[in-house]
C-alpha cells in the first residue's frame, strides 16, 4: 500500500494538464471517494466517513483497543502500546463526535464511522497532513442526490452530466440547448442557408 501511495504521488508530480489545462488537485479517489494509506483506508459519503484501520494483531477485541473520537482530533492505538497510535492526528473538519462510533470487525479492522459536521462537503483526507484526494474525481452516488435540496440537487445533476458528456466528446448541456434552438429556427425558416452555421 505504501509502494502505492508513492507511485501516486510521484505520477501527480509528473502530470500533466487534462484537456482542460487542469492539473490533478490531489490523489486519485478510492471507489468510495476516498482513499489508501498505509495505515488505514477511508470511503466517504456528504454525510460520514468510514475509516478502516489494519490491526497489527488477530483476534482482537474493543478492550485492546484505545481509541478516542473528538470533535477535531482522532486517536487509533493497541491499548498496551498507546504511546506509539496507529492513526493519530487532526482531523480534515470536525464531527459530531457523539454521533460517531467505531466498531472491530473480524478481530483484525477497527472501523470508524464518523458524522461530519457539515454534510455538504467531501473530505479531502481524514488527517491533516495525509496527501489528499481530487475532488475533482469524486463520485457522488444517484442515491445521495435524494438528500440534497432542489436546487443544489439540480446544480450537482447537470455538473454530472456535463462532465460525463466531456469525457465521451458528447455537447454539454448549454451546448446541446443551442443546438435545439437552432434546429427549431432551421425548421421555422427552411428559406434559409444554415450550411456554414456554427455554434458558438
Amino acid at each position: 500500500r505504501e509502494a502505492k501511495l508513492a507511485a501516486e504521488k510521484k505520477k501527480l508530480e509528473e502530470a500533466t494538464e487534462d484537456e482542460d489545462g487542469q492539473k490533478p488537485k490531489g490523489i486519485a479517489p478510492n471507489s468510495g471517494n476516498g482513499a489508501d494509506y498505509a495505515n488505514y483506508t477511508f470511503t466517504q459519503s456528504l454525510q460520514e466517513v468510514e475509516v478502516r484501520v489494519p490491526l497489527p494483531a488477530k483476534g482482537v477485541r474493543g478492550k485492546q483497543l484505545k481509541i478516542d473520537i473528538g470533535l477535531e482530533n482522532l486517536s487509533v492505538a493497541m491499548a498496551n502500546n498507546a504511546a506509539e497510535p496507529l492513526v493519530k492526528g487532526p482531523l480534515f473538519a470536525k464531527i459530531k463526535h457523539e454521533d460517531s462510533f467505531w466498531t472491530v470487525e473480524d478481530g483484525n479492522t477497527a472501523v470508524l464511522h464518523l458524522v461530519k459536521h457539515n454534510k455538504q462537503e467531501w473530505w479531502k483526507t481524514v488527517i491533516k497532513g495525509d496527501p489528499e484526494v481530487d475532488l475533482q474525481k469524486v463520485q457522488p452516488e444517484n442515491s445521495k442526490l435524494d438528500d440534497l435540496d432542489g436546487e443544489t440537487r439540480q446544480t450537482v445533476e447537470k455538473m454530472m452530466y456535463d462532465q460525463r458528456q466531456k469525457q465521451m466528446g458528447l455537447p454539454t448541456s448549454e451546448e446541446q440547448k443551442k443546438q435545439d434552438i437552432l434546429k427549431k429556427f432551421m425548421a421555422a425558416h427552411p428559406e434559409m442557408d444554415f450550411s456554414n452555421a456554427k455554434i458558438q
